[in-house]
């Protein structure tokens, strides 16, 4: 009798905690779910100019109080858009990284308000040994020859000049994607760059040999130069231009009027006439 009355105590106590432990957990579940909300995340690997779908999105809960400001709630009002930026998995999709809505998908969607994109050739050396990547920024070098004017005993001088300074790396050959850090060689440079500096570049391309300078993506200073050429790579000073000769000033001769040599007179008579002869 003892050891029934001990079972179903046993089998109450049992019962009591089973019903303490699932009515714990329903009061945690209902707590925690009025701390997170659902944001859309990245579920691959995205790369600008993309258009968004559906496998590229999955919701996942996240804080409340840490929601990102433009993060999104609804995954479905992303259907179609365009990422202006590289976003990685399980990275938050913000408002902040995608093009306006209509944007075509495509290297298009990325180019800045007011820019241009502009396409060089390039090879292993000139495109800094595969270094210059998407996302990057570059210098670009001339080397050309500099015209020393119309006088026919000059002769024209090579120079290499730094002409545009900070030029955004948009693609290397038809790869947009900024989330590769290994060198790619390739044959050709998508830049970004105002229509002043298309002009200016495509000038560069038709009268010399450009060459990509990579630089620190923070950097933004701007160092002017004048130039490298042949006498002060030598560290010699330039010869000094032959100066035009003085125009020859034309001399006018002065004439003074001399006072007649004395002479020697004879008075010389013939007959009864006389007269004077001088010499």
């Amino acid at each position: 009798m003892k050891n029934i009355r001990a079972l179903v105590m046993l089998l109450v106590a049992a019962v009591a905690g089973l019903g303490a432990v699932a009515m714990a957990s329903r009061w945690l579940m209902d707590r925690s779910s009025g701390m997170t909300a659902k944001v859309a995340v990245a579920a691959v690997d995205i790369n600008l100019g993309q258009r968004l779908n559906t496998e590229f999105i999955k919701m996942v809960d996240w804080p409340s109080g840490s929601v990102p400001p433009g993060a999104f709630t609804d995954g479905q009002v992303l259907d179609g858009r365009v990422m202006k930026n590289s976003v990685l998995r399980g990275e938050p999709i913000l408002e902040g990284k995608l093009t306006p809505v209509g944007t075509q998908g495509g290297l298009s969607a990325v180019i800045g308000e007011g820019r241009r994109a502009i396409t060089v050739r390039v090879n292993d050396v000139i495109g800094v040994a595969g270094f210059a990547l998407p996302g990057n920024y570059v210098d670009i070098i001339v080397s050309t020859q500099q015209d020393k004017g119309s006088d026919k005993g000059s002769k024209d001088e090579s120079i290499s000049k730094i002409v545009l300074e900070k030029i955004l790396v948009l693609a290397v050959a038809q790869e947009v994607g900024r989330d590769e850090t290994k060198p790619k060689v390739v044959n050709a440079v998508t830049l970004e760059v105002t229509p002043e500096q298309a002009e200016k570049l495509d000038l560069a391309r038709s009268v010399g040999t450009l060459s990509l300078v990579l630089r620190n993506q923070v950097d933004t200073a701007t160092l002017p130069t004048t130039g490298a050429t042949k006498f002060t790579l030598l560290g010699a000073s330039a010869p000094a231009t032959a100066s035009a000769p003085a125009p020859v000033r034309p001399v006018r001769a002065h004439y003074a009027a001399r006072p007649a040599a004395p002479r020697d007179c004879i008075g010389v008579l013939s007959g009864v006439l006389g007269s004077v002869e001088c010499f």
